[in-house]
């Protein structure tokens, strides 16, 4: 079976692959329980040879082939879940669900891998160990992952995977191309709040009361400073207060003052790090102002790390089966977030991004993931169920 062959296979799915992902874009579900689209992916897999686990803690899905001989592991994944947000495309199959949208992709990554599935199944004799199939829920910041390995996805097989790959659509690059990066790929992503408790007041007397606004502010200007004076630029981190919540009334001087952001850091070293500068900030500023603070951190999903090796070997496969101009190796980390992370900390992987911008659209103007006004490039997952397929016959080869 050639690369060519691969895709040319996976092209002709297309038409089914089109009218189920569209089945599923009309009934986005949000978070770790996701009925109607668990029970849209075990009817799509019903007639595939798979030996079907349902985790309990959330709506996951475990599908297991097993190969006609023995041979080693391979997870591959596919995140369910869409987004707690308004849909505005005009698509004629947008979603039925209001205020949820699969605006991420999610609904093409759970397609591809039912397609993958399908095209391994036609294998199944051939194949030299086993595939399991990753359906996933909660990506969106549910730890939908983490959860599925805490309920024993990787012991659900013998042997327990040895290689893992994920592929995640975006629409700022063009429909067709792969990029990648070896190493740090994915930032880790915390929520930072601060809470400043000042003393209320008539907004006329600002004298008889203790303003946490104008703390609140200095605080938000003297924590990005600190940031640029002590982090390594070749080891970046960024930091963005986007909720600043205060007051009742224009002339009322509120007595507390709350801040919200995000951290995302590439190392686990920088994210420590920015975590106790902003600590330490917050108590400098609070005591300078005869205030009190307060910080909150909550730590989300840690670094994306791909695998060097796994790396080189996606890139030789992509390379083959895509051509020499549709693999991009990235230069420098993307600092969204994945839990995909969860699985490359146990097993080694890789996430790749499979470029879907819609042909009528320019790449890098065109609406982006998570927006309410994004459309992604059908045509696209012919590539991506073609090289599900080619990563796992590689290895299992």
């Amino acid at each position: 079976m050639t690369n060519s062959s691969l895709l040319e296979e996976a092209r002709q799915m297309l038409p089914e692959l089109v009218k189920l992902r569209r089945s599923l874009h009309r009934i986005p579900e949000v978070g770790n329980h996701l009925p109607k689209t668990r029970a849209a992916v075990l009817e799509a897999i019903a007639d595939l040879p798979l030996k079907v686990h349902l985790h309990e803690t959330t709506s996951g899905i475990a599908a297991v082939l097993e190969g006609g001989q023995s041979g080693p592991t391979i997870v591959l994944r596919g995140d369910m879940d869409g987004l707690a947000m308004p849909e505005d495309t005009g698509l004629e199959f947008s979603s039925d669900h209001d205020g949820q949208m699969h605006a991420c992709g999610h609904d093409l990554h759970t397609t591809m891998l039912i397609g993958a599935a399908r095209m391994l199944s036609a294998r199944q004799s051939d194949l030299k160990g086993k595939v399991l199939f990753m359906f996933q829920p909660g990506e969106e910041g549910h730890f939908g992952a983490r959860y599925m390995l805490e309920e024993g996805l990787l012991s659900q097989v013998d042997p327990s995977p040895s290689r893992a790959f994920a592929i995640h659509v975006t629409s700022l690059h063009a429909a067709g191309t792969l990029h990648l990066k070896p190493g740090p790929y994915m930032a880790a992503a915390d929520k930072i709040t601060v809470t400043v408790h000042g003393q209320g007041g008539h907004a006329s007397a600002p004298w008889n009361a203790v303003d946490p606004i104008t703390v609140a502010a200095e605080i938000v200007i003297a924590a990005e400073v600190a940031l640029t004076r002590t982090v390594d630029v070749f080891d970046p981190a960024v930091l963005t207060f986007a909720q600043i919540n205060a007051g009742t009334a224009y002339n009322v001087i509120p007595a507390t003052a709350t801040l919200a952001g995000t951290t995302r850091t590439v190392s686990e070293e920088r994210r420590d790090q920015l975590h106790a500068m902003i600590e330490q900030v917050v108590a400098g500023v609070a005591a300078a102002n005869g205030v009190t603070a307060t910080v909150e951190i909550e730590r989300g999903y840690p670094v994306t790390i791909n695998d060097d090796e796994v790396a080189a070997d996606v890139v030789r496969i992509a390379t083959g089966l895509l051509g020499d101009d549709q693999v991009v190796v990235d230069p420098t980390p993307i600092m969204g977030a994945e839990d995909w992370s969860y699985v490359l900390q146990q097993v080694p992987g890789v996430m790749v991004f499979l470029g879907s911008c819609p042909t009528d659209l320019e790449p890098g103007a065109a609406p982006v993931n998570h927006s309410n006004l994004v459309r992604f490039d059908e045509e696209s997952m012919a590539s991506g169920v073609a090289l599900h397929a080619a990563v796992a016959l590689d290895h299992l080869g």
